[in-house]
C-alpha cells in the first residue's frame, strides 16, 4: 500500500520527501499513520529498483531531494493498478489506496476490471462473527457493540456497492475526470 501510494503520487509530479509524506499521511488518515521509519525505507527500496530517482534540491537546503518517477516506476504503477493483490481488493484501506490512483490506468475497461473484483468481493456473504461457517447478521448478534460493528459495516458496504454499480453501469463519470485538488472530500 505504501509503495503504491508513493508511486501514485509521484506519477502526478516530482515531490520532496516531506511533501510526499504529508500526502501519503492524508490519504491513509489516522488509521495507518506513516512514519519516517516506514516511508524512507520504502523510498530507498523503490530507488534501488530504479522505480524512482532522487535529485538534489539546492533551493531546499543540504540533503534535501526531489523525488520523481522513472519510466520503470510508471510501468510498475500501471502493473500494480491493473492487477492489485487480493488483499488490496479485500482490505478497505488498501482498496482506497488503489482507488485513489486508478484513474492513472488509461483504459476504462481496465479500471472497471478492478472495480468488478471489488464488487465481487463485497457481494460475497461475510461477517466479523460466525456461527460455524455461517456469517452472522447484525440482528443475530446480542452484543450491542458487535451489532454496531456489523450495522456500520453493512451501511458502508451498501453505499460502496451502490457506487460501484453506478460506475460499472455507466451512470457515473469514469473518464479520468479531474477534480479540484483544494476541495476537501464531503
Amino acid at each position: 500500500m505504501l509503495e503504491l501510494a508513493i508511486l501514485g503520487f509521484l506519477a502526478e509530479g516530482s515531490l520532496p520527501g516531506h511533501e510526499l509524506r504529508r500526502r501519503v499521511s492524508q490519504l491513509t488518515g489516522y488509521t495507518r499513520p506513516v512514519s519516517d521509519g516506514s516511508l524512507y525505507p520504502a523510498i530507498n527500496r523503490l530507488a534501488k529498483a530504479d522505480l524512482l530517482e532522487r535529485c538534489a534540491d539546492p533551493g531546499a537546503g543540504p540533503a534535501r531531494y526531489e523525488l520523481s518517477l522513472t519510466d520503470a516506476g510508471h510501468t510498475e504503477l500501471l502493473k500494480r493498478l491493473r492487477k492489485p493483490a487480493d488483499h488490496e481488493i479485500t482490505d478497505f484501506t488498501r482498496f482506497f489506496t488503489v482507488l485513489a490512483f486508478l484513474s492513472h490506468l488509461p483504459d476504462v475497461s481496465e479500471q472497471h476490471a478492478v472495480l468488478r473484483r471489488r464488487l465481487e468481493f463485497l457481494e460475497e456473504p461475510a461477517s466479523f462473527f460466525y456461527s460455524g461457517d455461517r456469517p452472522l447478521r447484525a440482528e443475530e448478534v446480542p452484543d450491542l457493540y458487535r451489532r454496531g460493528m456489523l450495522l456500520t459495516a453493512r451501511a458502508i458496504s451498501s453505499a460502496e456497492r451502490a457506487w460501484l454499480h453506478r460506475v460499472l453501469d455507466g451512470g457515473e463519470l469514469t473518464e479520468n475526470a479531474s477534480f479540484p485538488l483544494d476541495e476537501p472530500a464531503s
